[in-house]
């Protein structure tokens, strides 16, 4: 059996304090077989700590991409997902590792994704999640559910590997094929703004006071996940009610001006 390969498949660790952390995440992923690490603004790197931890896997280091922002990291993926060890307010739609697994090895056929994990000390902040288009949790014992980052980062690399270990002997699971690619993740981010700003040029909503509004429709959005035409479809449809909103203030402009003449 062919050993199998993952270009396509990239872990992303965000904002890590540790350098020994991000060492011992690169042996993790080469004892998978898994290669792309993408450190987004690291407190310490590169550093002798993570070599060290690295140990024969410095080939992952040394091709780690270093960027500024989540954003960056992530704005080319058809699917993100997000790392969380806990409950949050608003549940996002969620995935087993097992399933992580499955989904990543099945869409990595066709566009770059993402598995993001957080700080030590505190994960993923809300408004990093909310990129995401699932969070996935690992069901660790209870009574001691601290697990170390590059143990939570060994654990998803095994069962994407396990997924295409079992999509090698025709046993994988399969996904409904669309007729359209799901939309990236950097268009995503560029379509929430723009609603956003609809929403407020409406008076839908108060940005003084929003709320939970955008970020329930970002669920939303998330959940569906919406493909490149449907994006576009509804960007269009938002630059249609922002230029009616517009036509409509100049006309009540001219109409107040011609009142005061």
């Amino acid at each position: 059996m062919a050993e199998p390969q993952f270009p396509n498949i990239r872990m992303v660790m965000v904002n890590t304090t540790h350098p020994g952390n991000i060492g011992a995440a690169a042996r993790a992923m080469k004892n998978m077989g898994l290669s792309e690490l993408v450190l987004v603004d690291p407190k310490e790197f590169p550093a002798e700590k993570a070599v060290w931890r690295a140990a024969g896997a410095t080939d992952v280091l040394e091709n780690a991409r270093v960027v500024s922002t989540l954003d960056e990291a992530i704005s080319d993926c058809g699917l993100v997902i997000g790392t969380s060890a806990r409950e949050r307010r608003i549940p996002w739609p969620l995935l087993t590792p097992r399933e992580c697994g499955d989904r990543c090895w099945f869409e990595a056929a066709k566009h770059p994704v993402a598995v993001v994990f957080g700080r030590e000390d505190r994960g993923l902040t809300n408004e990093e999640l909310h990129k995401c288009n699932y969070h996935v949790h690992i069901p660790s014992n209870p009574e001691y559910s601290a697990l170390n980052i590059s143990a939570a980062l060994q654990v998803i690399c095994y069962e994407i590997r396990m997924s295409a270990l079992t999509a090698q002997e025709g046993k994988a699971p399969h996904f409904d094929d669309w007729d359209m690619p799901p939309a990236d993740n950097g268009a995503l981010e560029h379509y929430y703004a723009h609603l956003e700003d609809t929403l407020i040029k409406l008076e839908f909503l108060n940005p003084d006071n929003p709320r939970q509004t955008v970020t329930r429709l970002r669920r939303l959005f998330n959940r569906i996940r919406m493909d490149q035409m449907e994006l576009n479809i509804l960007r269009g449809m938002l630059t249609s009610v922002q230029n009616y909103i517009y036509h409509t203030d100049e006309k009540m402009k001219n109409l107040s001006k011609n009142v005061d003449n």
